[in-house]
């Protein structure tokens, strides 16, 4: 077992790149950094809205605040030895060997199906030495003890695989905040183990 400098100064030196700052991706990198993490590399280009205080690592006084921009200073209270590079863009086909092509691990926190699958699939044909850490079903409340992940190769997908997002399932803290910390104890538990 490693102590906790012998993880701190593995986690130091290692890149994380998370796709989405919304209720995955901010929660995952709080954890990330608490835990130690050298540098994140985040990119989302939507704004804090007060509907999203419910799940995700952003305070009122952000409300119209660009996400990387308010998670970045929040992390930074953290601890600000940790390296925080933001990108205000939308994650595309065309920029994600640019944004993400350097780091040791790549989590995926996107809202939509499309954009889950979008990421996944080029970073497993273009990049398969990279592991992905992904999520999946994490609406509601309750059955928490169906949650559980699903390892295939380099992927990795957190969730219960079942309960979709809708109007009278909307995704809420605990569950959303559950997932995003499995994201993140699955990160470093490929980091550690490299």
């Amino acid at each position: 077992m490693l102590s906790f400098c012998e993880i701190k100064g593995v986690l130091s030196q290692k890149c994380v790149g998370i796709a989405g700052a919304g209720g995955l991706g901010s929660n995952c990198a709080q954890n990330l950094v608490r835990s130690g993490i050298g540098k994140l590399i985040i990119a989302d280009f939507d704004t804090v809205n007060e509907s999203n205080l419910n799940r995700q690592f952003y305070f009122r006084n952000q409300i119209g605040q660009k996400k990387v921009f308010a998670l970045r200073d929040n992390l930074n209270m953290i601890d600000e030895r940790s390296i925080i590079q933001i990108h205000d863009c939308v994650v595309d086909i065309d920029n994600i060997p640019l944004l993400y092509n350097t780091c040791d691990v790549v989590v995926e926190a996107f809202d939509s199906a499309e954009s889950k699958h979008m990421l996944i699939e080029y970073m497993c044909y273009n990049y398969p030495n990279i592991p992905v850490v992904s999520a999946s079903g994490l609406a509601g409340f309750g059955s928490l003890d169906r949650i559980h992940v699903v390892e295939s190769g380099n992927l990795f997908v957190c969730g219960d695989f079942e309960s979709q997002v809708e109007y009278n399932n909307p995704p809420l803290g605990p569950k959303v905040s559950m997932v995003s910390a499995m994201q993140a104890d699955i990160v470093l538990q490929i980091l550690l183990k490299k």
